[in-house]
């Protein structure tokens, strides 16, 4: 596999120019923006095409408010691998004086955290996440399993950075399958050429490569090197404006994790598998902006040709 591809610009300069386009609108916090009509309108492209990858007489297109009960996110494992991550949603609990208090204080941008309490959800942190309890409450898998087509947004990942393409809000597309053990890789494996197929038809500098979760902690590190030896998790990656070229899609592999986490099960009995395909909307609209140019209407016949149909 090659992992390796140049880049030319750094990433101050290319959100300064996306800022100058008004393609990205800051917020004054890092990695959240804002996005115009043409930024949304190839990003929308983008959700299209992912969709379109899919058999709609296999996948079941399935879609979740960007918050989950968290309950959901405790049955998962979630907190354990990434808890610098997670974004929990408070809410007021207290009294009349209370509020008077907490909103004197916010007027003043102090901290008024201690007028909030934890409700019972937490922010999306990746699209596929309400699949898995959902469909376990279906009981026992159909003979051959399920595919689900997903996506939205994925509403918050405590990663701040000046990064464009590390963003702390964003939307992915992705494809769940649920399954047994050898159906569920074969079907990644196939996957893996798809996307790769569907990247390369927007004409980017695409490499496949294994790849690791930035799992939190010492017995993270131990995770992320299992991850990587048994190619758990694959990349495709392209430059957009970091020193190592970006992840714009992944390719996941979870064994049994979420079965035996939500009691998924084979029609058979078994314990089921599951793997899922991501791909970030976000970032593939930078790789096309960095790759392509600012404006739409000039890029490749062929590139446009697959978003919006034109010849």
């Amino acid at each position: 596999m090659q992992t390796e591809a140049a880049i030319d610009v750094d990433h101050d300069t290319f959100l300064k120019d996306l800022i100058a386009e008004g393609l990205l609108i800051p917020s004054g916090t890092a990695g959240v923006y804002g996005t115009n009509s043409v930024f949304e309108k190839v990003r929308l492209a983008v959700d299209d095409a992912a969709t379109s990858l899919a058999d709609p007489r296999e996948a079941e297109r399935l879609r979740f408010p960007p918050v989950l009960p968290r309950r959901h996110l405790e049955t998962s494992g979630y907190l354990r691998s990434f808890p610098h991550l997670l974004g929990s949603v408070f809410a007021f609990d207290g009294s009349e004086r209370d509020a008077v208090e907490q909103e004197a204080r916010a007027s003043e941008h102090g901290d008024w955290s201690e007028f909030q309490r934890m409700t019972d959800l937490v922010l999306l942190p990746a699209a596929c996440y309400p699949v898995y309890p959902a469909i376990a409450e279906r009981g026992p898998l159909p003979p051959g399993g399920i595919t689900v087509e997903t996506g939205g947004a994925c509403v918050f990942r405590s990663e701040p950075s000046e990064d464009p393409a590390r963003l702390q809000s964003f939307h992915m597309h992705e494809h769940v399958r649920i399954g047994e053990p050898e159906a569920v890789k074969a079907w990644r494996e196939q996957w893996s050429h798809r996307a790769l197929a569907f990247l390369t038809d927007l004409r980017l500098e695409v490499f496949l490569q294994p790849a690791s979760d930035p799992f939190f902690g010492r017995s993270g590190r131990m995770l992320a090197s299992s991850q990587l030896q048994q190619e758990l998790k694959l990349e495709i990656v392209t430059p957009i404006s970091a020193d190592e070229p970006t992840a714009i899609a992944s390719l996941n592999y979870h064994q049994d994790h979420f079965a035996t986490r939500f009691g998924l099960v084979t029609s058979e009995g078994e314990m089921a598998h599951t793997a899922c395909v991501g791909f970030g909307e976000e970032r593939i609209v930078l790789a096309l902006l960095r790759t392509h140019g600012f404006d739409p209407a000039t890029w490749p016949i062929e590139v446009r040709g697959r978003l919006w149909g034109e010849a």
